[in-house]
């Protein structure tokens, strides 16, 4: 399939770096490309960002579906720009895609059309620390038809955002609330997928939440209210006794980049690491025999988010001394070192644009 560009005429007044936040401001180009039944997957270019004229009827609006992806691109010390683990993100997608009943598309077609894109946005992948561009590439059923079943017709899109920090505190430690009132997913349901009902599921308990002073929720598992899940919409990890700990995959926890570039990362410095069930009263136990030493959670979003303290019911517990924990740092510094060029990529990870 040939990629058409258009260019657009006028282009965007860029805000300087202190000035972003994330997922605000939208760069002047966007990938776009159709499906349907008869062609397949065509009609792939790349034109000026803007608006799209849709009927109200089409399905994505009335039974949600949709996929999505989030990567990001950086800008290196020595001025390049570069992708991180691009391929690994696009063939997660095409997992999703599977549960959501959407036609199978060409991975490698566009990866290379997101290269293209950010080659084009190259301006505005802002060098300075902390910051990225962030990539969104998303597909939405458009069939006009008010019926419960699969789209017939979908549009795959790619728009970039320029970014600074996730989290307002930035890389210091966040307060998080144990929900076991409200569940995010359950097994064999759509927890290990990236479509917008996942988050949606989300939105309810992380207010309520944020409205008792916490960043974020931390989800046990549907049906015990026992075993730990996620933390908010990142994966998490515990260090208890110098093991680092993460929640298996098992059906209702996103198979995060970010959670599988740590595990590789540990395991390339001899830290033992265990991916298994993890309950709350284990970790609280590990609190109460001082084994507990960091927690931390990872999205492509905020690389890692160090946790500094814990709540779960009347009990609170305060993580390191509410610190950034030193493992913690160090993942931080060698997964963001690889990725602005400040250290060597020894997994091949680095894709440059």
């Amino acid at each position: 399939m040939e990629l058409q560009i258009n260019l657009a005429q006028a282009r965007k007044e860029k805000p300087a770096a202190d000035k972003l936040g994330f997922g605000t401001i939208f760069t002047d180009h966007m990938f776009v490309m159709d499906y349907s039944v008869e062609q397949g997957w065509h009609n792939a270019q790349i034109m000026p960002y803007g608006p799209l004229l849709l009927e109200p009827s089409i399905m994505v609006f009335h039974y949600g579906q949709a996929v999505f992806e989030g990567m990001k691109a950086f800008r290196t010390k020595d001025e390049r720009v570069v992708l991180f683990r691009p391929e690994r993100y696009i063939r997660r997608m095409s997992y999703s895609i599977q549960k959501l009943c959407i036609p199978a598309f060409d991975e490698a077609f566009v990866v290379d059309a997101i290269k293209t894109l950010v080659d084009i946005e190259r301006d505005w992948v802002y060098g300075a620390e902390g910051t990225a561009l962030y990539i969104r590439p998303f597909i939405i059923a458009t069939d006009p038809y008010l019926g419960v079943r699969p789209s017939n017709t979908y549009k795959f899109m790619v728009i970039l955002s320029p970014v600074g920090a996730y989290y307002k505190e930035g890389f210091n430690p966040v307060k998080i609330y144990i929900t076991d009132e409200f569940t995010r997913a359950a097994k064999q349901g759509l927890g290990d997928v990236k479509t917008p009902a996942n988050y949606a599921a989300s939105l309810y308990a992380g207010e309520q939440a944020k409205k008792m002073g916490f960043t974020q929720v931390l989800w046990l598992d549907p049906i015990e209210k026992k075993y730990i899940e996620e933390v908010g919409t990142m994966n998490v990890f515990f260090k208890i006794d110098g093991e680092v700990v993460t929640p298996a995959l098992s059906g209702s926890i996103l198979s995060g980049v970010t959670r599988d570039s740590v595990l590789q990362v540990l395991k390339s410095w001899g830290i033992a690491v265990s991916e298994r069930a993890i309950s709350v009263d284990e970790i609280f136990a590990a609190y109460d025999e001082g084994r507990l030493e960091e927690v931390f959670g990872t999205g492509t979003a905020a690389v890692i988010s160090p946790v500094g303290l814990l709540r779960h019911g009347e009990r609170e517990i305060s993580i390191n001394g509410g610190v950034t924990g030193e493992l913690s740092a160090r993942l931080f510094d060698a997964i963001t070192g690889m990725q602005y060029g400040k250290c060597s990529d020894d997994f091949g990870w680095i894709v440059e644009v």
